[in-house]
């Protein structure tokens, strides 16, 4: 059992085994693929957002995830990599570069009691009302993007943020990232299009641009939160990297 953050990637790191099943959500998956990358890993969804195993296809209800953690079959996906200013990490699912790290933050801070879909919309919302976008530098392998942006999100997998469907074309087994740009949007296009995040239709705003590549640099005048799987991991500069078939999964056969 985790008794503090980090913690998990150690005994992850310690543990003598062939598969490690994690029981938690995103940040356990999280904590977990920065110990140990080269067993099978299972997950029991156990957490707040569990974005990671809807683009898997786990299931959430306890007895259906034992039977996958104990018969499914492994599955080769991907891994992300960022390097910033405070150090590095890895991430198995979604990681972001700009407000959704302040909405991290705020969500991590919360009550969980109403589930992760009302938790994160709500520290959506609050952010959304403080933060003011700032001029971004984005290259995606050898794309360039310069202007005023609300958020970066280097997805490997699809969902994000409690359900929130930010990256529905995103495969974690195809060694490149679904990079999505939300520019500069304000309030009436939050208001508008917010419903879309859990849709998948979002993608069609004229102020949103999908890019995809195995190499993201992102860079800012002012320092900008970056988050990884939902937790909190440091500030740009950033540079994100693929690392195809970097670890074994458990998934429905």
């Amino acid at each position: 059992m985790s008794t503090r953050p980090g913690e998990l990637t150690e005994l992850a790191r310690d543990a003598d085994a062939d598969v490690l099943v994690v029981v938690g959500g995103d940040g356990a998956v999280n904590e977990v693929v920065n110990g140990r990358r080269d067993v099978e890993l299972a997950v029991i969804p156990r957490g707040t957002g569990m974005d990671f195993i809807r683009t898997h296809g786990i299931p959430s209800e306890f007895d259906d995830a034992v039977a996958v953690a104990r018969d499914g079959r492994p599955c080769e996906l991907d891994l992300g990599h960022v390097q910033f200013r405070e150090g590095e990490r890895w991430f198995a699912n979604v990681a972001s570069v700009g407000m959704s790290g302040a909405v991290a933050e705020r969500a991590n801070g919360m009550s969980k009691a109403l589930g992760g879909k009302v938790t994160f919309f709500y520290a959506l919302a609050r952010e959304f009302l403080v933060w003011r976008n700032t001029d971004v530098t984005v290259r995606c392998d050898d794309a360039e993007r310069r202007g005023r942006m609300h958020d970066v999100i280097v997805a490997n997998g699809q969902y994000h943020g409690g359900a929130m469907w930010l990256a529905p074309e995103a495969r974690p087994d195809d060694g490149q990232f679904d990079v999505i740009l939300i520019g500069d949007v304000n309030k009436l296009d939050f208001i508008t299009t917010a419903p879309k995040l859990y849709k998948g239709t979002h993608l069609a705003h004229p102020k949103v641009e999908l890019l995809r590549g195995a190499t993201v640099d992102v860079d800012a005048p002012v320092p900008l939160p970056i988050e990884t799987d939902g937790e909190v991991a440091g500030t740009t500069p950033a540079h994100f990297e693929v690392v195809p078939r970097a670890v074994r999964v458990r998934v429905p056969v």
